[in-house]
């Protein structure tokens, strides 16, 4: 049967069952996911779209920053590499006007109760230039005076007055990256980060009035192991986030040329890298934080964890999150939006990107629009994702579906439920926490598009 990786609660799974199950299947951080957008939706629907929002409902907006002064091979972002600033301030003020051009045809000051700056590297930019978008941000659109400003960061390119910057227009939230605290991991990533770097930079955010901080660690490295790991979690407990992301490398050179710089011969397999995800996990749950869905982990009081429990959570494209917009929108190259007919997404190359905004036009370059089963689909995906429980019973009632609706899908489970990675008491399906690092398989059942077009996706495990 071979060898046997250990669970979060001290169960065992064989080597073979991880093997079975560890393929390529989407995170469903949207459904029908990103790999299906097309460019029958472009710009004239999404202005479409974008013009038919009821004036009061809440806005969620993405601000994508897709510039780094280096590069980790590791990364998966749509992203370019700078070595001087001005490409940064010319796409900086294509922003802006972009801003201006979807508040333009939103035609009113639009809610706004979200924000997440992420990247590349938000922090690549300097302080006025973030005041700057901050303040074209409030003047167009109508900030909650609660609203959640979230920024991802990089420590090694925080300086101070871009720190303060982020402070001063809102944000309170940070995500820091962290990965591996190992040196052998961070020089086969290419990210030199060290300790006292990182606890110098979540000091001054603390300092300045950003109380809210996640720390993103990573398992699957090249050369990482789970003593690595666990290394890598006490040194993230110490610094006292309010919650922590344990994401698994995905490697696809394929798709990200760059990741080719990382020797697949140093990539733990299977079992170790479910050995290390397992071994992180115990360790935190252990230290107090509540396990949320497949990667996240949060305090008890925090609203992520309160949120579960008040079946409010929800996934988005940065993942799990307590945002509760019902729209959102992306501004910047390559940026994704949700909006309640349908998904859209900017053009990626900056070029394409420019041109459009030069032009005054609203940069999507493609999408999908949402049929009544995707919406279903999508529903149901979703909660497997964040409660790991689905009544279908209920389900079917809430959205007056037919009897025999989903019965395909209950039979494909009945194999996962012969493995333990479900629980089926009648048509309730429980993800068993054996199941739990397994939950897209679960959730792929209920996704008619995988397997149909040219979509290749990272590892399950």
């Amino acid at each position: 049967m071979g060898r046997k990786g250990r669970g979060c609660n001290g169960w065992d799974m064989d080597a073979d069952l991880i093997r079975k199950y560890d393929r390529p299947i989407p995170r469903y951080t949207s459904y029908p996911t990103a790999p299906h957008f097309h460019a029958g939706v472009g710009a004239d629907t999404a202005r479409q779209w974008l013009e038919e929002l009821p004036a009061d409902l809440p806005l969620s907006l993405y601000i994508h920053i897709p510039f780094c002064d280096t590069l980790c091979w590791f990364c998966g972002c749509h992203t370019k590499i700078v070595r001087r600033y001005q490409p940064v301030a010319d796409y900086l003020e294509l922003l802006e006007r972009e801003i201006r051009i979807v508040a333009k045809r939103l035609g009113r000051p639009q809610p706004v109760s979200h924000m997440h700056f992420g990247g590349g590297s938000p922090t690549i930019m300097k302080g006025d230039d973030v005041r700057r978008l901050g303040e074209a941000i409030r003047e167009e659109f109508d900030v909650a005076e609660d609203a959640e400003w979230a920024v991802e960061i990089d420590p090694r390119d925080l300086g101070p007055d871009v720190l303060q910057a982020f402070a001063d227009i809102g944000v309170n939230r940070a995500s820091i990256g962290l990965q591996d605290i190992n040196p052998l991991v961070q020089q086969a990533i290419n990210r030199i980060q060290p300790m006292d770097e990182t606890a110098a930079v979540i000091a001054e955010l603390r300092a300045a009035g950003v109380k809210a901080l996640n720390l993103d660690l990573m398992y699957g490295l090249p050369y990482q192991t789970r003593d690595h790991v666990i290394r890598t979690v006490d040194a993230a407990l110490a610094l006292d986030p309010d919650r922590l992301a344990l994401f698994g490398y995905a490697h696809v050179p394929h798709m990200k040329t760059h990741q080719k710089m990382i020797p697949e011969r140093a990539l733990p397999d299977g079992p170790a890298r479910f050995e290390q995800a397992e071994a992180a996990a115990a360790r935190l749950v252990e230290a107090g934080y509540r396990r949320i869905g497949l990667d996240h982990f949060a305090r008890a009081d925090d609203p992520m964890a309160v949120a579960l429990d008040a079946g409010r959570l929800q996934r988005n494209f940065q993942g799990y999150t307590t945002d509760r917009a019902s729209a959102l929108w992306g501004l910047g190259a390559s940026a994704i939006g949700s909006l309640p007919q349908g998904y859209i997404q900017n053009a990626v190359p900056l070029h394409a990107y420019r041109e459009a905004i030069q032009q005054g036009r609203l940069a999507v370059a493609k999408g999908i629009a949402l049929s009544d089963d995707d919406r279903i689909r999508r529903a149901a995906i979703e909660q497997l994702m964040c409660t790991l429980s689905l009544d279908l019973a209920a389900f079917r009632s809430a959205h007056d579906l037919a009897p025999d609706t989903f019965a395909a899908e209950m039979a494909a489970l009945a194999g996962m439920q012969a493995d333990g990675l479900v629980r089926l008491d009648g048509e309730r399906i429980v993800v068993t926490e054996a199941g739990r690092p397994f939950v897209r398989c679960v959730a792929a059942v209920f996704d008619t598009y995988l397997g149909h077009g040219a979509a290749r996706h990272a590892r399950a495990v």
